[in-house]
């Protein structure tokens, strides 16, 4: 099986949707239209700064991840990259698909002259957390806080 990279483009809303609806340790709590994603992706993909990732076999989505470069004004005015929504579809884990994704999302990071990359993870299953430790991923380095809106 030939395993390919790329950028999301929004013909790819309803894949992302199931991919995203069905197979993340911690689903979105509502679905959208599929009119909204596509609209969304489109802004996604006009934007240098943001990377919605997909991992393609047999001409189907099977792995994603988002990565997001933001500017700064320390560091030497380097920017940061923020990795979320890391899943792979159930039936093709354990191929080192994401694990491809996030080497490709790293050297995009890289490429922008990023000082660091931060990872925010939902799961709490320490084959999760291991698996971004395998990826180079410090869990103790920082302490992430989170405030909702509803």
């Amino acid at each position: 099986m030939t395993f390919s990279i790329r950028e999301a483009t929004p013909e790819d809303a309803g894949a992302l949707h199931d991919l995203y609806y069905i197979h993340l340790d911690s689903p979105p709590d509502e679905a959208q239209d599929m009119a909204a994603w596509r609209e969304k992706l489109a802004r996604f993909a006009a934007d240098p700064l943001y990377y919605v990732l997909v991992g393609e076999t047999e001409g189907q989505i099977v792995s994603s991840v988002t990565l997001v470069v933001i500017e700064s004004l320390l560091q030497n005015l380097r920017p940061y990259g923020v990795i979320e929504y890391v899943v792979t579809h159930a039936d093709f884990r354990n191929r080192h698909y994401a694990t491809a994704l996030m080497n490709r999302a790293c050297e995009i990071a890289e490429s922008h002259n990023c000082y660091k990359i931060m990872l925010y993870t939902g799961s709490k299953q320490d084959k999760t957390l291991r698996f971004y430790e395998n990826c180079g991923f410090d869990r103790n380095e920082k302490t992430a806080f989170i405030r909702r809106y509803t």
